[in-house]
């Protein structure tokens, strides 16, 4: 059977789209390879098709739960059943069952951290890992370094299976984090896939505002005023919860509020309740977004601004899947300088937390012994900090299979320091290019595609941005609903909500 025919007999399609089949062809020739892919041009398919074909099992690093979750839900609609998320909201007994029966899938979707389960790790070991793939393989570059260092540990991960071939994927990667990613995993001589970031289909706009008042004013209006469904995001789960009690006050019901703090269950009711045109426009944080594939998502806002473009162009990529057209507009005003710092060095340590913190360590034989909790209180230091300094101690060779060997504090206590200061150059390295962005006097889509190392290309029938004029207009509201859900009958609402 060609991969063609697989194509349409598991997934449904007729021909592939932009280089998924060279990549294909690529893995199935045992390549390890790099594909940097727009947002909305299929890039799962790019291993879940070799996946079906391979022998052993496809090993797929992801980094949100519900991103996990609505892969497997989508292959086992279409008829795949060979496939599972491992994760630590799964019963212990059938966390167990799963590990203990690996052979019998295709594809098992797992967190940086679930790879770190010793069970785990060692069954992997009793079965045929054919491929290794990292889905949204910026996450390494962008989380990794900060919050979630079981990232960095992916590459002795794939040296601890016995080096399978590898798949390193995402849409956004600039040159830099490209070669982090390369370094990170230990791909040796990646076949690439590089395409542009651009998409041309989307709008690229920045309103001043001289108040955060100011913000939430225009905010409301273009709710209002632009066709929808539509994405807000926000730096924070206040923030997101707040203007979503604003926006229901002022009519709009079919808005939600999205971020990390929620239960799994509504998580995963207000993603569904948005795929299936139950909602009209979201308040999130960047928890939300990360694997959506809603194809007809006419806005994305921005009240705050991420602290690096690389994020921008990820959440600005839910728009437009159709490729139609759509708009991102961000706002920005002076508060926001000094919003984006606080996020920068929100995670930050003084010298002398930092020499606690490594001084009440050292009186422990094993880190596992460690009363983290108590610890973290007592030094002020947070959760974040201990998971790097914990990492960076691995690195380092102090901490060896959860052994503790005597360190000198003072020493280790530069060492960190200096490496948390470089990092911070490289935020605030960062935030000067998205500064440069928002402020702008030339195209913005050049300022963006210079960023990531590109040219701008000219793209007929589309608008490009604020600064070359375009008329906002053309995104309003089409067309007013015949009416609005507080106007309906409750049997009529029934009927929406269960599909009747």
């Amino acid at each position: 059977m060609s991969l063609e025919q697989v194509l349409k007999k598991k997934f449904g399609y007729e021909k592939f789209r932009n280089d998924q089949e060279p990549i294909i062809r690529a893995i199935m020739s045992k390549r390890n390879v790099l594909a940097i892919l727009p947002t909305g041009t299929g890039k799962s398919i790019c291993y879940q098709l070799p996946a079906l074909l391979l022998d052993g099992i496809t090993i797929v690093v992801s980094p949100l739960l519900s991103l996990m979750e609505d892969q497997v839900q989508e292959l086992r609609t279409s008829g795949i059943k060979e496939v599972v998320a491992i994760n630590s909201f799964m019963r212990k007994e059938d966390q167990r069952r799963v590990i203990n029966n690996l052979q019998r899938y295709k594809l098992v979707y797992v967190s940086p951290e679930m790879l770190q389960h010793r069970h785990l790790k060692s069954r992997m070991l009793q079965v045929q890992v054919s491929l290794f793939v990292v889905d949204e393989a910026h996450c390494i570059s962008q989380w990794g370094h900060d919050f979630r260092p079981d990232y960095l540990r992916l590459g002795d991960v794939i040296q601890h299976l016995g080096s399978p071939p590898c798949l390193a994927i995402t849409a956004t990667a600039t040159k830099e984090v490209q070669r982090d990613l390369i370094a990170q995993l230990s791909l040796h001589n990646p076949k690439r896939f590089i395409q542009s970031i651009n998409r041309p289909e989307i709008v690229l706009s920045v309103e001043n505002c001289v108040s955060t008042e100011e913000k939430i004013e225009k905010t409301k209006k273009l709710i209002h005023q632009l066709e929808g469904p539509g994405m807000i995001y926000f730096s924070s789960r206040l923030w997101a919860e707040s203007m979503c009690e604003q926006l229901k006050k002022e009519g709009h019901q079919r808005a939600a509020y999205y971020h990390g703090g929620l239960s799994t269950e509504d998580r995963i009711l207000i993603q569904q309740q948005f795929m299936n045109e139950e909602l009209d426009v979201i308040c999130c944080t960047s928890a939300f977004g990360m694997g959506i594939n809603k194809k007809n998502i006419r806005y994305v806002l921005h009240f705050h601004f991420p602290i690096e473009l690389e994020a921008y162009v990820q959440e600005i990529g839910r728009a437009a899947r159709d490729y139609a057209p759509s708009i991102a507009i961000s706002f920005f005003c002076e508060d926001d300088r000094a919003l984006a710092k606080s996020l920068i060095e929100r995670d930050t340590v003084t010298m002398e937390q930092l020499s606690l913190l490594l001084h009440r360590i050292s009186h422990y034989r094993k880190i596992n012994e460690v009363p983290v909790e108590d610890l973290l209180v007592e030094t002020g230091c947070s959760d974040t900090t201990w998971r790097l300094t914990v990492f960076q101690l691995e690195q380092l060779n102090v901490i060896n299979n959860m052994i503790i060997s005597p360190f000198p504090i003072d020493e280790m206590t530069k060492i960190m320091l200096k490496s948390q200061q470089k990092r911070m150059a490289v935020k605030l390295a960062k935030w000067k290019k998205t500064e440069e962005y928002l402020t702008s006097t030339s195209c913005r889509r050049n300022v963006l595609l210079h960023y990531f190392s590109e040219e701008k290309v000219r793209e007929n029938g589309y608008a490009c941005c604020d600064i070359c004029s375009f008329s906002l207009s053309a995104y309003n509201r089409k067309k007013e609903r015949e009416h609005s859900q507080e106007d309906s009958t409750w049997q009529e609402h029934l009927k929406a909500v269960f599909k009747v």
